[in-house]
C-alpha cells in the first residue's frame, strides 16, 4: 500500500482542447473543457486508488486555478484551488507521506511545437532557460517536486509534450491523450478513450514498487534563471526588482537559490504581467 499522491491538472494537454478559447473563462467553449479537464482528474484518481494509493490530493493547476467543479470531482480525493500559493502547480507536494506526482493534461515549453505550447505565461514568457536548458512547466515544478524528495510517476498530454519532457522525465509513464500537428490543431482521442489510458497509466505508475518508481528530478541550486519575454514592455516591468539583470532587450537574468525560490519569483512576474493588459 503507498500513501499519498498528488495529481496536479492543468488543461492544454486534455483531450479535445485545442484552442485558446477552450481554456479562457467566460464562454461555452470553456465550460465544455473544464469538464472535459474533470473527468481526466477523475480517471487520474481511479487510477491511483486502483494502484494502492491511500490517498488523493489533486492540485488544480491552469490559470486562476480554480477550473474544476469541487462537485464533479471523486469524492475519495481532497482539491487545492485558488491562488496564489507558494508551491503553484504541485502545492500538496509537501504534505506527509507523499509519494509521487502525475501531471495530467501537460504541454510543450513556449515557442516549442505543441497544442497550446507555453510556460506559466503565454503573454509575457516566451522562455525559461537554466543552465544549458529550456524548461518547461512540467521540469519545473517536477523539479520543485523533486526538492521535497517527490519523483513525477506519471504524465499525460500530446506527442510533442511527451517526445520533449522524457528525455528529462526517464522512468515516468506517460499517456499520449492526442497527436499535435500545429499549435491550435491535431488529432485526439475522444474523452472516453482519453480517460481510460490515463486511469489505466496512473495505476500501472503508482502500484509500481518503491524501488522501481522514477528518481525524483533534480536541478541543484543556485540556479541562474534565464527569462526571455514577450515584449520589451514585460522586461521593462519585471527589472523593477532590483535582483533582475537585463541581458539585451527582452532577455533578462536572475540568481535563486532553489527551484521553489525560482518558481515563486517566475510566478510573481507572471503576476505583475497582468497590469499590461
Amino acid at each position: 500500500m503507498t500513501h499519498t499522491i498528488l495529481i496536479s491538472v492543468d488543461i492544454e494537454g486534455v483531450a479535445g482542447v485545442f484552442h485558446p478559447e477552450q481554456t479562457r473563462p467566460g464562454n461555452g467553449e470553456y465550460e465544455r473543457a473544464r469538464l472535459w479537464m474533470t473527468e481526466e482528474a477523475n480517471a487520474a484518481i481511479a487510477g491511483a486508488f486502483d494502484g494502492g494509493a491511500r490517498e488523493v490530493v489533486v492540485n488544480d493547476s491552469h490559470g486562476s486555478f480554480r477550473n474544476m467543479p469541487a462537485a464533479k470531482l471523486d469524492a475519495r480525493a481532497r482539491i487545492v484551488q485558488g491562488k496564489p500559493r507558494y508551491l503553484s502547480m504541485v502545492a500538496g507536494v509537501e504534505r506527509p507521506g507523499m509519494v509521487g506526482v502525475c501531471m495530467v493534461g501537460y504541454h510543450a515549453r513556449a515557442h516549442a511545437p505543441g497544442i497550446l505550447a507555453h510556460t506559466i505565461n503565454s503573454g509575457a514568457f516566451a522562455g525559461i532557460r537554466i543552465g544549458d536548458e529550456w524548461q518547461s512547466e512540467a521540469t519545473l515544478y517536477g523539479a520543485l517536486a523533486g526538492e521535497y524528495g517527490v519523483p513525477v510517476l506519471m504524465a499525460s498530454g500530446d506527442d510533442a509534450f511527451i517526445a520533449e519532457t522524457a528525455p528529462r522525465l526517464p522512468g515516468t509513464v506517460f499517456v499520449q491523450t492526442k497527436e499535435a500537428t500545429g499549435m491550435h490543431s491535431g488529432v485526439s482521442l475522444s474523452p472516453e478513450a482519453a480517460c481510460a489510458a490515463i486511469r489505466e497509466g496512473v495505476a500501472h505508475a503508482v502500484a509500481q514498487a518503491a524501488d522501481r518508481r522514477p528518481a525524483p528530478l533534480r536541478i541543484s541550486g543556485p540556479l541562474q534563471v534565464e527569462l526571455h519575454t514577450q515584449t520589451p514592455a514585460h522586461a521593462d516591468l519585471f527589472c523593477q526588482w532590483p535582483s533582475f539583470e537585463r541581458v539585451e532587450g527582452t532577455v533578462l537574468r536572475f540568481d535563486a537559490p532553489t527551484m521553489e525560490a525560482a518558481v515563486r519569483m517566475l510566478n510573481c512576474c507572471s503576476a505583475m504581467a497582468m497590469m499590461l493588459r
